[in-house]
């Protein structure tokens, strides 16, 4: 109980500028937890489809590939398609990779979606935290000039303690901000990393059997000079 008095008398001595920080706490967690899920579970899913194409890639299995990434809609599934897609009209390497890329394009506005506005809401939170204090502190040397002298170093010391909060209560939501912002950052980078493998090795699978399907005809064309 003593710990909740704590809280809202700190809350309450802040003055006014403690609810604006207050929503941009809110705001900032509740884009964190909808990002954090968001990815996990994109990380998840393609994890598991890349675990399911890269066996049929390696067997050459073009149907039941194709029917894996027609059923998947994660971002692995959905550039593979894309890769397949313009391989059936174009079998030259940079023709697939730029089809590929254009795919990976399309999807990184929906992994990185929202992400920025963490580091934003950090710099907000600070900003008005500071605000609140230069109005506080503006008001507290307002209220001195015009009291006791004997209460004025008293009156000044209660008053700045309290202008304080804001600028404690700024950094107290922006620095946990910052840490997610850079978790979701991470997690972000790794799934487009992976994203990224996943178009190499599509390509030098493609390759490969491309020249396992010229060898014969090279092996022919020598026994025949």
């Amino acid at each position: 109980m003593d710990m909740y008095t704590t809280v809202v008398s700190f809350f309450q001595d802040g003055g006014p500028f403690m609810y604006p920080i207050a929503v941009v706490l809110g705001v900032g967690f509740a884009i964190a937890l909808e990002r954090f899920l968001y990815l996990m579970n994109q990380t998840r899913v393609n994890r598991r489809d890349y675990e399911k194409i890269l066996p049929l890639l390696k067997q050459r299995r073009d149907r039941e590939l194709a029917e894996v990434t027609r059923k998947s809609r994660s971002a692995m599934a959905r550039i593979i398609a894309d890769g397949m897609n313009r391989r059936s009209s174009s079998r030259r390497r940079s023709d697939i990779e730029y089809a590929m890329e254009e795919g990976l394009l399309e999807i990184l506005p929906n992994i990185e979606r929202r992400t920025p506005y963490l580091a934003t809401f950090a710099n907000i939170a600070t900003l008005l935290g500071l605000l609140g204090t230069i109005i506080g502190l503006i008001a507290a040397f307002t209220a001195v000039a015009n009291a006791d002298p004997a209460e004025k170093a008293t009156l000044l010391s209660s008053s700045i303690s309290i202008a304080m909060n804001t600028t404690a209560f700024g950094l107290m939501v922006a620095i946990p901000l910052l840490l997610l912002h850079s978790m979701l950052q991470s997690k972000t980078a790794a799934i487009v990393e992976s994203l990224e493998i996943a178009v190499v090795k599509f390509l030098n699978l493609m390759d490969g059997e491309q020249a396992a399907q010229a060898a014969p005809a090279q092996k022919a064309a020598a026994a025949r000079a």
